[in-house]
């Protein structure tokens, strides 16, 4: 019974956490205009 409990528990608080998410919303952000830049690695010797 108490897994049952604990289960409903850490339900309700992911539920919660999810709407607050939702309710503060997405932040604002800009993208960059520079791309990204990745190397890749070279041959092993």
């Amino acid at each position: 019974m108490r897994a049952l409990a604990a289960a409903v528990i850490g339900l309700a608080a992911a539920f919660a956490l999810v709407l607050t998410v939702t309710a503060i919303g997405a932040p604002v952000g800009e993208t960059s205009p520079k791309p990204l830049l990745t190397t890749v690695p070279g041959p092993k010797k």
